[in-house]
Formats: C-alpha cells, structure tokens, sequence
C-alpha cells in the first residue's frame, strides 16, 4: 500500500450487433429520405462514406427496432443494455486483477443518454452481488465528457480508505436517443454515435497507472453549441459547426492547466487518450497544440472500428493504450469533452 490512487484494470463492453456505415446509409435512406432535402440527402451520402468511422455496435437486435420506436420500449431498452454491457465490463475488470465483487467498497456510475430512478447503480448492486454497504453514486448530465468526473469522484472516495477498490463505470445506449430529420446535427449525429460502456478499477496498491492530477474546464456560453435539447419529450442531439474551434480551444487550455505547473510540454507526454468526437475535432485539437499524428493514431482508431460512444469511448482509447504498453515513467494525458460545454483531462503516469 502506498499513498497513490491508480487505475489498476480497464475493460470495455459492445453489444453484439454491429453495423458498417453502408448499412447505417441504406437504413436512412430507406425510412427517411421522403423527409429530407436534396441537400441534406447529399451530405448523408457523403458523411457517410467518410473514412474516420467504419462499423459500430448498436444495442438493438435490428435496425428497423429503431422506426418510430415508442419511448417505454425505448427506456426499457437503455436500462437492459446499460445494465448488461455495464456488468460484463464490471466482472472483466476485477478478474483481470484477481478481485472478486466482495472487495468492491465504492461505485460510480456516469451516464447521459437515458434517466431511470433508481439510478443503474442500485441494478449493478443486485445482479452482480456487490456488498450492500458499497457508497455508489450516479451521475447524469456530463455528456461526452462525463468519464473524468466519475474518475475525480472515485479518487475522492479512495483518499483516506484503507484496502477496498472503486470501480468507475460509463455507460451510454447513444441509439436509445435516435431520431433523424432534416437537421445536420442528427445526421452528423446518426453517422458517428454508437454504444458501449466501461469499467476501471481503482486502488491505493503500487500496480497500475497512477492519477496524478486532474483539471476541468466549463465554457457554458457555448452550451447551445453540443448538448441534448428535448423535443416532444424525447432526446435529441444538437451539434453545432462551431463545435469544433471552440473544443479544441478548450481542450487546449484544460490541458495546459495540468502541464504549466508541472514543467511540463506537449512533446513530454507520449500517450495521449482523447475522447474521439469526430474527425473534424480531432483535427482541430491538433491543430490547435501541435501534437503529432503518430500521437493521435489510437484515438483516430478506436473512432474507426467503434465510433463515438459518448462518455466511455475516452477508456476505449485508454485501454487500447495500456495493451500497447506504456514504460514505466511514462507520461498519458486522458481528455474528455462534451456537453456544458466542459473539458476534463487527467494526467497519468505508470
């Protein structure tokens, strides 16, 4: 035991069913393409032939389920997919380092994309056997960015504790808001968003990677420019074009809130973990501090075969990170953004 909190495991989870962005296409076009413009059917067709996403996982057994989908269906669907893939990545997590449920004192659940209450935390609880005196929290609201906050909570919890664990979860069924119109948000929306969930173990022993600071940034002037608005009672996504100069604007300052005071730069970390929004903020984060490409390749990637699963995509890149290896001494800057708008980072270090 020492005085460091550190991830000691991290373990994702997709649902089986995966579609490639031709298929995604065909479906549009096939439901909606009396609703949309000529314009707007050119840029589906160009969106969707882009490159930076290939294939996704969706948590429906077909697509037609999502055609005029009624909304307890829907919240039915989101608590079954969130409690399913949130467990299997739970179970994974702690069998990668030897524990079992019974050493787990702490749980914290982020999620943006449904609401039940009780939250998914007290589900975990049940189906997983986890200790009825476990503290567990759950949070809504966060957005894409919402799996640095939960990381922040659980270091909270730890500071001060003796030998129990905390397991961090993220878990988003981005298709349980699915709705299209003519509207370039949803159509952007509908060619990148996916599902999946996350899980991370942390602890106070000496293996794993050690959080060594963390920072977040609020820009809520630009609030309107990425977040959820409802019409009709339900969920849809809105995205502005702006989106990408104000992210990576704040990304950059986010970051170089945790760099400045440590003596450190850009070139001096190696790994960089970053929520993987799109092409364009890729792109434009780059742009914006200079990082090379060669350090983008794991982010553009996970984007690739998984697309953008809202708040656990960040611990795709992370964990695909850590299987790459990272030398001891090693620096690893975890960022994260969406709604609020907010930017997260945590700086890492085996």
């Amino acid at each position: 035991m020492n005085g460091n909190i550190r991830i000691a495991s991290v373990t994702v989870a997709t649902p089986p069913y995966c579609i490639n962005q031709a298929q995604a296409e065909a479906f549009l076009i096939k439901h909606y393409s009396d609703s949309l413009s000529q314009k707007s059917l050119s840029l589906v067709r160009k969106i969707f032939a882009h490159p930076s996403v290939l294939r996704r996982h969706l948590a429906v057994d077909d697509l037609e389920c999502l055609v005029n989908e009624h909304p307890d269906s829907r919240i039915a669907r989101y608590t079954h997919w969130t409690i399913s893939l949130s467990s299997q990545a739970i179970v994974q997590a702690l069998t990668q380092i030897g524990l079992t449920v019974d050493a787990v004192s702490g749980l914290v659940v982020n999620t943006c994309t449904g609401y039940i209450c009780p939250g998914i935390s007290t589900y975990l609880i049940e189906k997983l056997g986890l200790p009825d005196h476990i503290r567990a929290h759950d949070l809504v609201g966060s957005g894409c960015g919402g799996a640095v906050p939960n990381l922040q909570i659980c270091e909270d919890m730890l500071k001060g504790t003796g030998e129990g664990v905390v397991v961090s979860v993220s878990a988003e069924i981005c298709s349980a808001t699915f709705q299209m119109a003519d509207d370039l948000s949803l159509i952007i929306s509908n060619a990148i968003f996916a599902d999946g969930a996350s899980a991370s173990v942390l602890w106070r022993r000496p293996e794993g990677l050690e959080l060594v600071a963390s920072a977040s940034r609020y820009d809520p002037k630009s609030r309107e420019d990425i977040r959820y608005i409802y019409k009709h009672g339900q969920l849809h996504n809105q995205i502005s074009a702006s989106l990408p100069e104000i992210v990576s604007k704040n990304v950059a300052k986010v970051v170089m809130d945790l760099l400045k005071p440590r003596g450190l730069r850009i070139d001096d970390i190696k790994h960089w973990a970053f929520h993987p929004g799109g092409e364009k903020v890729i792109n434009a984060i780059r742009n914006e501090m200079g990082i090379s490409e060669a350090r983008l390749h794991v982010t553009r990637d996970v984007l690739s075969k998984y697309g953008n699963m809202s708040s656990p995509t960040v611990f795709f890149v992370l964990r695909e990170i850590l299987n790459n290896g990272i030398a001891p001494g090693d620096w690893c800057m975890m960022v994260a953004f969406g709604a609020g708008l907010c930017a997260h980072a945590f700086l890492l270090r085996v």
